[in-house]
């Protein structure tokens, strides 16, 4: 039996932690902005977060482009929660991923937590080395995702603002004709 791979990274984000665990474990929220993930739904049920609940989740290619199936747990909105394989992930026995957020000044401490359990120990070192970059690059897709949702809202408010100055810059010039023409 192979050695059990853990990997456990944090980030800081500039968001609440309740957008911050939608994001992350929402399934359809998530796919939009993960790169790793190009499929997550959920499998029967009424299709809302909770424990229990099954979702067929499908990775890139740059993942193997494999499909499971895992079963939600340990949610505590918006603190933490995660999920666990229901069977083998492809070389993997038994695949596990925890989110923690936790609240902190100027935003949310981010901890993703990737446990999984080699079927090989051959395969180990490229699969640790491919759930490490995956790790990673969630979490800074994650900082991405809270970064353009907040440039967007930015830039919608330049443009607000833009607009509005234009119209009042028309509206002077407009009462400074009418003077001009009175007199």
């Amino acid at each position: 039996m192979a050695e059990p791979i853990n990997i456990r990274q944090s980030i800081v984000v500039r968001s609440r932690p309740d957008v911050l665990y939608r994001l992350a474990l929402e399934p359809r929220r998530r796919v939009r902005w993960d790169p790793n993930l190009v499929r997550a739904e959920y499998q029967g049920g009424d299709g809302r977060l909770s424990n229990n609940v099954l979702v067929r989740f499908k990775f890139s290619r740059r993942l193997l482009g494999l499909s499971f199936t895992a079963k939600y747990g340990q949610l505590q909105a918006p603190l933490r929660g995660g999920w666990e394989s229901v069977r083998n992930v492809g070389p993997l026995e038994r695949l596990t991923q925890g989110w923690n957020f936790k609240a902190m000044p100027g935003g949310t401490e981010v901890t993703l937590t990737v446990n999984g359990r080699v079927r090989f120990n051959w395969v180990r070192r490229p699969i640790e080395r491919i759930l490490h970059n995956m790790v990673a690059s969630t979490l800074l897709e994650l900082q991405r995702q809270v970064d353009a949702q907040g440039a967007q809202l930015m830039e919608d408010m330049g443009r607000e603002m833009q607009r509005k100055q234009q119209e009042e810059k028309k509206a002077a010039r407009e009462a400074a004709k009418a003077a001009r023409r009175k007199r």
